[in-house]
């Protein structure tokens, strides 16, 4: 469950955990993770209407 708690949290779909410690590096980290979940989402997104037509 905590891979879906944290893709969840990187879609905004779940608020973060406030007592959890963040550093920068990790905050840098968990943006790049963002970035590339979103774009992972948008070429399935543009595969499956390519192949739907």
């Amino acid at each position: 469950m905590g891979v879906f708690n944290q893709i969840a949290e990187y879609l905004f779909l779940k608020k973060k955990d406030p007592d959890a410690p963040v550093s920068q590096w990790e905050k840098y980290m968990h943006g790049i993770n963002r970035l590339s979940l979103l774009l992972f989402l948008l070429a399935m997104i543009i595969l499956a209407i390519k192949l739907l037509r």
